[in-house]
């Protein structure tokens, strides 16, 4: 679970984070638990509110289970995605701040962890909060990293304090309540350790630390022993102060560690601690947005990017009845589209993304598309998709509608980097392929050569298209909504690629692929210029053009150059020979549970062994390492990973290692050099299959290519102030010749920023750079810019980029809402259905405060009613009254920027508590008919409100002066 200087994969030597297998419980387990807990329960809480059942899945929980049991079974990749977005900046974390103490709460670093903490996560709630309409899928991938980032210190803070040694059973909750204390901690001076008895360190820990419950953590580093005098190690390898006095130390990272005899202890509290923070999340973004930031939604996104320029009347006109018919049919099935997105272009305008949950909503916004003027023939394309692929969800199917080339050319690098990092599907829908577009007085020969220049020009199109496994299809206008109609069948949240191959110049080839059980909707989508071809199914059947009907194909269509073949599903090996000379792709799909999601890894060297995870392209030259991760673990298992050229027969093979969990790491000897895909194999042992095993394979959609350079970008927050400029530096480094560099840094947002031109670096050199960005003064908060910094090689001949992802944010209310009791007034009896109780509550948000946004029951049967105070738009006036078969009541008070607070009330001994400190230097008056009640200081150990009770009749005369102080937390 906790110090981990590095994932490392070989048993005998991992100390800390890790992804073997075996009995010790990490960040990765420990976050996955609590994800699957809190989304389970989401989608019982949704259910329930609906009026639907909701049954839990056996125990223990999977990504599976889970996603079956919330009616979102075709979803399982994307909420396997999602819980691997928080688990790789979990360790990111661990890797990159491996010598910062307050990222793992090392040092008795207790006041810098809980604010590394507190602060994000009130940025996330803030950030939440004003979305306009639900938590849209750039805030939700941003979300998700920061969260990943701070669950990191969250988790070791149970594995490095003596938190468990001291006794507790429950998490610290103030850890992640900004204005509370975590305890109290052993001043820098006392001595918290003993030496340990040998390998046992056991008793190590000083008694008068545990009976005075102070709380200390042990001190960590890899190249320097000192420490203060008297401290506890964290201890164990490469932990170089253990052998300092006193020796030994306190980790529980695992159950061999210093003091392993914990590690169970510890993480239990881990995750029991994750789920709460979870549930933090949760409670400021609303069921259905977690379950749609955990990416558990019924279908894809559905995003269209569509030229509106003046000859795109018909384009338009087919995209709104295909968005008509695609609702129409899918919205309350498994597929309907979990978001729908719509970015329009010209020239020289383009945008601004619309999105929308609300399908009627999407159609509205198709139906505004106008088309009108558009200057010169050139349109700013992939502006607009760059916009798109930033601001729809990952692994999204994108569609792009144009009869025209692109005038921002130069953005296919930045284009590209965001396909690989998105490993979004594009697919460009090219209409005018004749080029008559606006020049239909021109003459034949130039008729002829718009044409020869379309042809050339549209390249661009289709080198887009492949990279991202998508199509270039090319038909007139009258075609147009055909094709789209078939493209957008096929849809789904469980569509995998079985096979994926393009040959410019075309030439004869062979294919082969295997269909395993698991596999419908078996589908073949060829594009070219007539090619021809002949199928062989696994009988030995065989089809081509002149057959097209028989046992294996369902159905044949074609339109302009595209042609789509629906298979029989026949289990076993299939035969794909490709006759035609012209160029071609190839793609072979259906929909199935197994697929497989994947990250490049890089070696480290010297303290850190072990595998950083790569970013970007994976290095080029020399060996390069995959780590492999099924979405259907439970029976199927991975045998053989390779690396296949997209335009070639080239092939690399890796040497796969289970690391149990549905994890693979895979190591080559070898990067390709040209573009490649991921070809995964393996066998299903599913109970329902006749054989004892089902062979299965996967491919990547996306093109992938290895890379000289490396671009890395520094640490400069992740948060964006309106008017005001954030510096972000970068380095490139080279492993191969020398020479001037273009750097091109671009945001999708469209706000000012500066950078270098040009980097000059020696053979196998580095440079550094600096990129300033700006956001406008009237940016709304809560808008996301994606940052992308390219390096490209002298000549061109390779490039690679970093990707970063910014809020705006212009939020300086980080205060929670306050409840003061005013009374509380009970006349119940033993026969609680024949007496009352009521409550009477004073909610502000503080003079400087935002203002209450809403107060709701979280807990209670009975009516609650809010009002205004007369003269002030910030204090809430609250009565509740129940019967006395229901005496407890909890109020759930948020903001207006998502900062809340749970207060609790109840009749059966007239206490009160609130998750916040409420403090005043005000003298307050209160007084009821037949009750007062004061809210008294109580010790933050016990952590409980004390109410003390006033006869109104003894005090007749007097004015009854409560002071309000520091109420202790009890989480609720």
């Amino acid at each position: 679970m906790g110090k981990s200087t590095r994932l490392k994969l070989n048993p005998t030597t991992v100390h800390g984070f890790k992804i073997l297998p075996g009995r010790h419980i990490n960040h990765q387990a420990i976050t996955e638990r609590a994800i699957l807990n809190v989304t389970a329960q989401t989608c019982r809480s949704l259910a329930l509110a609906e009026g639907r059942d909701f049954t839990f899945p056996p125990e223990p929980f999977t990504a599976t289970s889970i996603a079956a049991a919330c009616g979102a079974p075709k979803s399982v990749k994307s909420f396997h995605n999602s819980i691997n977005t928080i688990q790789k900046k979990n360790w990111l974390t661990d890797i990159r701040h491996v010598f910062n103490s307050k990222y793992h709460f090392d040092d008795e670093t207790f006041t810098e962890g809980k604010k590394i903490i507190t602060d994000v996560l009130d940025t996330l709630r803030n950030a939440i909060k004003n979305e306009d309409n639900f938590l849209g899928p750039k805030m939700a991938i941003w979300a998700k990293e920061n969260l990943g980032v701070i669950l990191h210190p969250l988790q070791d803070f149970y594995s490095h304090s003596n938190w468990v040694e001291l006794g507790n059973t429950v998490p610290n909750s103030n850890l992640i309540i900004r204005d509370k204390s975590i305890g109290n901690v052993a001043a820098k001076t006392r001595e918290t350790c003993r030496n340990c008895d040998g390998n046992n360190c056991t008793n190590n820990i000083l008694e008068d630390i545990l009976t005075e419950k102070l709380l200390t953590s042990g001190y960590f580093s890899i190249f320097s022993s000192k420490k203060f005098p008297g401290k506890c190690s964290h201890g164990d390898f490469p932990d170089a102060t253990r052998h300092t006095e006193p020796t030994g130390g306190i980790n529980k990272d695992t159950f061999s560690s210093s003091h392993g005899h914990l590690h169970q202890q510890a993480a239990n509290l881990a995750i029991a601690a994750t789920s709460e923070l979870l549930e933090e999340i949760r409670r400021a973004a609303g069921d259905k947005q977690f379950l749609q930031m955990m990416g558990l939604t019924r279908g894809k996104s559905l995003c269209f990017v569509v030229d509106t320029t003046g000859s795109m009347g018909d384009d338009i006109a087919a995209v709104r009845t295909v968005t008509s018919s695609i609702i129409d049919s899918k919205v309350g099935t498994e597929d309907e589209p979990s978001v729908y997105i719509l970015v329009p272009f010209n020239d020289p305008d383009f945008g601004p993304l619309k999105q929308t949950t609300d399908p009627e909503v999407f159609k509205s916004y198709i139906n505004a598309l106008i088309p009108d003027a558009g200057g010169d023939f050139p349109e700013m394309s992939l502006s607009g998709l760059q916009l798109a692929l930033t601001g729809a969800p990952p692994n999204s199917d994108i569609f792009l509608f144009t009869d025209a080339t692109a005038k921002d050319a130069h953005l296919r690098n930045t284009v590209l980097a965001l396909i690989e990092q998105t490993k979004s599907v594009v697919n460009f829908m090219i209409t005018n392929i004749l080029g008559l577009r606006r020049r239909r007085q021109a003459d034949s020969n130039q008729q002829q050569q718009s044409h020869r220049m379309l042809r050339s020009d549209g390249q661009l199109y289709r080198d887009l298209a492949q990279a991202s496994g998508g199509q270039a299809i090319e038909v007139t206008k009258s075609q147009l909504l055909q094709a789209v109609s078939i493209m957008t069948e096929s849809t789904s949240s469980s569509l995998v690629t079985l096979l994926q191959a393009t040959r410019s110049p075309g030439k004869a080839e062979n294919f082969t692929f295997t269909v395993d059980e698991s596999v419908t909707n078996l589908t073949i989508y060829i594009t070219g210029n007539s090619p021809n071809f002949i199928l062989i199914n696994p009988t030995g059947v065989q089809q081509n053009l002149s057959s097209i009907t028989g046992s294996s194909i369902i159905s044949y269509e074609s339109v302009g150059n595209f042609q789509t073949l629906r298979l029989q599903i026949q289990v076993g090996v299939w035969e794909m020979r490709m006759l035609s000379t012209n160029p071609y792709s190839l793609k072979v799909v259906g929909e199935s549970p197994i697929d497989f999601l994947f990250d490049f890894l890089k070696e480290l060297q010297g303290p850190l062994e072990g595998f950083d995870l790569v970013d970007s392209r994976p290095p080029a030259g020399g060996n390069g390492s995959l780590l492999v991760t099924l979405t259907e673990s439970d029976t199927v298992t991975v045998t053989e990973v390779t690396l296949v050229e997209t335009s070639g027969s080239g092939q690399v093979d890796g040497r796969v290692e289970s690391q149990g969990d549905g994890k693979f790491l895979v190591r080559f000897d070898n990067m390709p050099s040209a573009e490649f895909v991921i070809l995964v194999k393996g066998e299903n042992n599913s109970t329902t299959s006749r054989s004892s095993s089902s062979v299965f394979q996967r491919q990547s959609s996306t093109n992938l290519r290895a890379s000289a350079l490396t671009v890395t970008a520094g640490d400069s927050g992740d948060v964006l102030e309106p008017g005001k400029t954030i510096s972000v530096p970068f380095s490139v480094i080279t492993s191969g010749a020398g020479g001037t560099f273009s750097i091109q840094a671009t945001n999708d947002q469209g706000f000012d920023l500066t950078s270098p031109s040009t980097l000059i670096l020696e053979t196998g050199g580095s440079a550094n750079g600096t990129v300033n960005l700006t956001a406008p003064s009237n940016t709304p908060t809560g808008t996301g810019v994606t940052l992308t910094i390219q390096a490209v090689a002298p000549g061109s001949t390779d490039t690679n980029y970093a990707v970063l992802r910014f809020t705006v944010l212009n939020v300086t209310d980080f205060t929670k809402p306050v409840c003061q009791l005013l009374s509380l007034q009970s006349n119940c009896s033993d026969n609680c259905n024949q007496s009352m109780w009521e409550l009477s509550v004073q909610v502000t948000d503080g003079a400087e405060g935002s203002g209450v946004g809403s107060i709701t029951l979280r807990e209670g049967n009975g009516t609650l009613n809010t009002s205004i105070a007369a003269g002030s738009g910030n204090i809430n006036l609250v009565t509740y009254t129940a019967s006395c078969c229901s005496p407890d009541v909890q109020l759930l008070v948020v903001d207006r920027v998502g900062n809340e607070e749970t207060c609790s009330f109840s009749a059966r001994t007239n206490t009160t508590t609130t998750d916040t400190p409420v403090t005043t230097t005000n003298t307050t008056t209160v007084t009821t008919n037949t009750t007062t009640q004061a809210v008294t200081t109580s010790s933050p150990q016990n952590q409980t409100a004390a109410v003390t009770s006033f006869s109104t009749r003894a005090v007749q005369s007097l004015i009854l002066c409560i002071s309000i102080t520091t109420v202790g937390l009890k989480l609720t």
